[in-house]
């Protein structure tokens, strides 16, 4: 257990120096850390909300396109009831908050009536059923039917879609849950967006504002609108290839972004163009390959927010459920895009109505207590350590350090966001790493006084003591996680650097710690062939 390779003792020290080299920028501020050469590490911990500020944006949802589309799926609904029912019907069309269909004969409007009743369902939420129902449906003059939406159900439209919406927005915002975001509702149908340490909010904007309804649409033997009547079932789209040209695509799609699972950024491997790749779910996929097997050689149009992206042509089968997009994009632009397919597409438009900046939600003496307490109490539990064991206990406040910037390295990397309960997890990670070292240094007490030699004794010490270590590190990794799970915002930040104390925590205590210990027992037992202990 004492011995270690030259190799393993390299590879130790490269790990520990690499950590320093990027827990370094940490240690001065942005200005100074920009001025250094490039190939230098640069990138710093971004701290929360509570301890820097950040963007501040009030998101509003268009009401008006959610109440559009909830008609216009209930007169599809409509036409489609009439059709099972096998009763006629002259038109259909929208007015106000109803939906009006007009039988073709007089004799059918009582079955239609009953009929389209059956479309009318009592409101459910998560909790209870209500006593009312989404829609009214009532006869109307010269063989008219309207089917009205309730008050009630636009509201529940709304609060399903603010909900949804929420959630979208995060996995935009905070893709990884590292970020430390408040995405909360605010009214009725607004959305509070509060993210740290951001200036300049253009490029968060873009992020959360884009719909992103993606569709895969056929194309017209034509492919391009030249003016003239559109013919029926199709429709003309533009095209992000040019301003003024436009494709003739389908109305309906033949498979809607709803069965993407997956996407993410990528380059061609001939061209190192900018792409994005997707997967379909299982339905989606079985969809995508069955058009396109019978549809080789013709192209389809690629659909974002209304707006042909791409439209390639199909060189054969695509059966696996996965393909991908190309067009005029930056990497940037790509790895945007990405991020809104994969997060799903939003309910509706959302619109920027406040923007500002905020400044830190807790006080500068709220601040420089936090700071002052984890400084005070790191020092005191130094200075207790060292008193107890002596010079094993400087080589555990030196396993200390190391274990406190490989924790700055690791946020740093993993692009975390630092906020008070973080610092707070910082603390109480010292504190186990002691707890680590303590059951180390006492186990090899224990086998000193069972007779053992220095050398045995240690050995047995690390060997016996890093079960229970690993033991007591797992139960509290797993609160951890579950905290990362069920929480957010600081209580994520704690569960993060928590976490990632752990790992660094069983890496000194059973590694770091170890060498240093059997690089100071060689050293005694070079001076004499006795060693003794001191702890």
């Amino acid at each position: 257990m004492l011995h270690f390779s030259p190799f393993k003792m390299v590879s130790i020290g490269v790990l520990c120096l690499a950590a320093l080299i990027f827990a370094i920028p940490n240690m001065f501020d942005r200005g100074t850390v920009q001025s250094w050469p490039s190939w230098l590490p640069q990138k710093q911990i971004s701290l929360g909300l509570d301890l820097r500020g950040g963007a501040h944006l009030l998101l509003s949802m268009d009401t008006e396109e959610l109440r559009q589309d909830l008609l216009t799926s209930l007169r599809a609904d409509a036409r489609a009831q009439m059709l099972r029912a096998k009763v006629g019907i002259r038109a259909t069309g929208i007015n106000g908050n109803s939906v009006q269909v007009r039988v073709a004969r007089p004799e059918d409007e009582q079955r239609a009536l009953t009929e389209l009743r059956r479309l009318s369902q009592p409101l459910e939420t998560a909790v209870f059923t209500s006593s009312e129902n989404n829609i009214t449906v009532e006869r109307g003059a010269d063989g008219i039917i309207n089917l009205t939406v309730t008050d009630a159900a636009l509201r529940k439209r709304v609060t399903d879609a603010i909900g949804a919406a929420i959630e979208t927005v995060r996995r935009r915002v905070d893709p990884t849950g590292n970020v430390d975001a408040t995405i909360t509702r605010n009214g009725s149908d607004r959305i509070l967006v509060q993210v740290p340490g951001i200036d300049d909010t253009k490029a968060l904007k873009e992020r959360i504002g884009k719909v992103a309804l993606l569709s895969f649409h056929a194309v017209h033997p034509d492919v391009y609108y030249g003016g003239g009547p559109i013919p029926p079932g199709y429709r003309a789209l533009p095209s992000s290839e040019g301003p003024g040209q436009q494709y003739l695509v389908r109305s309906n799609s033949v498979v809607r972004g709803d069965d993407l699972v997956d996407a993410s950024p990528d380059f061609d491997e001939r061209t190192r163009a900018p792409q994005i790749n997707f997967r379909f779910n299982q339905t989606g996929g079985r969809k995508f390959g069955s058009w396109t097997s019978a549809n080789v050689g013709r192209p389809f149009a690629i659909v974002l927010d209304g707006e042909v992206i791409s439209a390639p042509i199909v060189q054969t089968a695509i059966l696996g459920g996965s393909g991908r997009i190309t067009g005029q994009f930056t990497p940037e632009e790509a790895n945007n895009l990405a991020i809104n397919l994969k997060s799903g597409a939003l309910p509706a438009k959302l619109t920027v109505i406040e923007e500002r900046t905020v400044g830190p939600t807790l006080g500068a003496d709220s601040i420089r207590s936090g700071i002052s307490a984890f400084i005070i109490g790191s020092i005191a539990t130094l200075i207790f350590t060292v008193f107890v064991y002596g010079t094993f206990g400087i080589i555990a406040v030196v396993g200390l350090l190391v274990n406190a910037i490989l924790i700055i390295a690791a946020m740093t990397l993993l692009g975390s966001t630092l906020t008070l309960p973080g610092i707070a997890g910082l603390v109480l990670t010292i504190g186990m790493a002691i707890d680590a070292n303590v059951l180390i240094y006492e186990r090899i007490r224990e086998e000193l006084r069972n007779g053992k030699n220095a050398v045995e004794a240690i050995d047995t010490g690390f060997g016996r003591a890093m079960v229970t270590i690993v033991d007591s590190q797992l139960t509290t990794l797993a609160a951890a996680l579950i905290m990362f799970w069920l929480g957010s915002g600081p209580i994520r930040g704690f569960a993060v650097t928590l976490s990632i104390g752990i790992f660094t925590s069983v890496f000194t205590a059973v590694t770091v710690v170890r060498l240093l210990v059997s690089l100071w027992l060689r050293a005694e037992r070079e001076k004499s062939r006795t060693v003794d202990v001191p702890i």
